[in-house]
């Protein structure tokens, strides 16, 4: 059995116009709610092995301010990737039972509802908001077996409905 958790990045500040969208930050509310997510994580029992995350500066800081201790992947291919690609990054994941991954609207949205075998009952889940977190399990025992609609939800959470955000 593994576990996956996706995650779309907190919210981003849109302050400095010269700043190419790769490059723009969390917002002081996106910092709250990386840090809010990264206790119901911890509270859930959910911490991954393993964070597979966009290089984008918002995911970057998104994952480091979660506070997991888990070895962290960056790459250029989650940034603004579709969820065929980012199925492909996960099932070529390697070791470990639980993975993070961390990326961008609409692909990590699609890939969410793309790998549910059963509906989420919560009214954010088809527009996956900032901060959005999904926590799937697949009955196989290898990364590269996930597959389309065998994910089984287990939690779904948005950052406004967690303490201190």
């Amino acid at each position: 059995m593994v576990t996956l958790i996706l995650m779309r990045h907190a919210k981003s500040s849109w302050d400095n116009a010269a700043l190419r969208d790769h490059d723009r930050p969390l917002n002081d509310r996106g910092a709250r709610s990386a840090t809010a997510l990264g206790a119901w994580l911890r509270e859930k029992g959910v911490v991954p092995d393993q964070i597979l995350s966009s290089s984008s500066t918002r995911t970057r800081q998104t994952g480091s301010g979660l506070g997991l201790a888990a070895p962290s992947t960056f790459t250029g291919d989650l940034y603004h990737a579709s969820e065929a690609e980012m199925l492909g990054l996960i099932r070529a994941a390697g070791e470990g039972e639980t993975l993070l991954v961390i990326g961008h609207n609409p692909g990590i949205a699609e890939l969410a509802h793309g790998l549910v075998k059963s509906q989420v009952d919560h009214p954010r889940f088809w527009d996956y908001p900032t901060g959005a977190t999904l926590v799937l399990r697949f009955n196989i025992n290898d990364w590269a077996d996930v597959d389309w609609q065998q994910g089984v939800p287990v939690d779904f959470v948005i950052p406004r409905e967690l303490p201190g955000v």
